[in-house]
């Protein structure tokens, strides 16, 4: 039975299997971050207010979550046009679980400032090119995020995964690919914006679509190659090869859905997953966008790919709090990222935290925060 502090919105079959195999386990957390020049479009996210600000906002994400509040970061949060990172919803709960974490750098413009796994990948072209990556590197990165999976399991056998991510302009990649395979997910996907911008992603990820024409003949991978970001394939590798003994939570909202799909493709080409072990776990706020109808997705993957993913979110609610640049998450900015409502499911799930107390911890973090520097927030997309 789902604590009060979870909802679900799919998959509801999969539910109480799900739920069995998490029982008892603590959770671990895994983040993949990766950069795409779909970022840099003016206006594609709110993950920053400047071009130099989206391509660092995973360098600072990272630090946060690595090192909590420090006075003199590396990588400052980075300004957004309203709200706090989410990354404070996921380092609260990750110092209050105590969970282990592991950060992998699936392609960024330069290495983290903190410890990470650097694969052997680059950042992505925009998407508009349907050239983000050269095939051989998108074969590659799946083969990486397969091995990492594989030891990632194997290391921790009494632990359930969380994996997070973090791309800003990640929304809009990950549109295109639910299109390349098929599903039909326009008008559905949400964004860091409060009111989706639609058109805009469309417009975009048509200019890609147009390039490769021939899709029907590509496969899944070499569709992520052309308009995807680093993270959806080193998700889907990584996912895939940890599920055969692990369960998983994919921790975040349109672009944990698209690595689902992802994988469903990939797994018709006879490569082994064990979706029952597979979850998504987002944020309310993701699932109460008016803007977008992101619940809807996972039946569109159902319909085109025969397989549909547990859908779960926190209920985690900002409207009490006392920070200001968390109370405006209930006006529709900024919503999700870097696994923040994979991490509160998380916490809700392993010592029953209700919303009171995960508001309770983000507070006090926000108070810490600005002690330590004077808090300026980042945002995933």
């Amino acid at each position: 039975m789902l604590p009060d502090a979870i909802a679900c919105w799919g998959g509801e079959a999969q539910l109480n299997p799900w739920l069995t195999q998490v029982q008892g386990r603590s959770p671990l957390l895994a983040v993949l971050l990766a950069f795409t020049e779909t970022a840099l479009i003016p206006g594609i996210s709110a993950a920053g207010k400047t071009p130099r600000d989206r391509r660092y906002t995973a360098h600072a994400d990272a630090e946060f979550l690595y090192n909590g509040p420090t006075p003199h970061p590396q990588y400052p949060l980075p300004p957004l046009q309203a709200g706090a990172s989410p990354v404070l919803i996921t380092r609260a709960c990750v110092e209050q679980l105590a969970t282990p974490l592991v950060l992998i750098d699936a392609g960024l413009v330069q290495p983290l400032p903190v410890p990470a796994i650097r694969l052997a990948s680059q950042p992505a072209r925009c998407l508009s090119t349907g050239q983000a990556l050269p095939i051989a590197v998108a074969e590659q990165l799946f083969q990486q995020g397969q091995a990492q999976g594989a030891a990632i399991a194997a290391q921790h056998p009494d632990r359930w995964l969380v994996l997070g991510e973090c791309v800003v302009g990640g929304t809009s990649t990950a549109l295109a690919l639910l299109l390349a395979l098929g599903v039909e997910a326009a008008g559905c996907v949400s964004s860091s914006h409060p009111t989706c911008n639609h058109t805009q992603k469309l417009a975009i990820v048509q200019q890609g679509l147009a390039v490769i024409s021939d899709r029907t003949q590509r496969s899944p991978l070499a569709l992520a190659a052309a308009i995807a970001d680093p993270m959806l394939i080193a998700a889907a590798g990584l996912a895939m090869a940890a599920s055969q003994t692990m369960p998983i939570l994919l921790a975040g909202g349109t672009q944990m859905l698209a690595a689902y799909a992802l994988m469903a493709a990939i797994a018709r080409t006879g490569v082994a997953w064990q979706p029952d072990r597979i979850a998504v776990g987002t944020t309310r706020w993701v699932m109460a966008d008016r803007s977008a109808q992101v619940a809807q997705l996972g039946p569109a993957i159902a319909a085109q790919l025969g397989s549909e993913p547990l859908l779960l979110s926190t209920q985690l609610d900002f409207s009490q709090s006392r920070h200001a640049q968390l109370r405006v998450y209930e006006q529709g900015f900024v919503k999700e990222g870097v696994a923040a409502g994979g991490m509160a499911i998380a916490a809700s799930l392993t010592c029953g935290a209700t919303v009171e107390t995960l508001r309770a911890w983000v507070d006090d973090l926000g108070d810490r925060a600005i002690a330590a520097s004077g808090i300026a927030s980042a945002a995933t997309d």
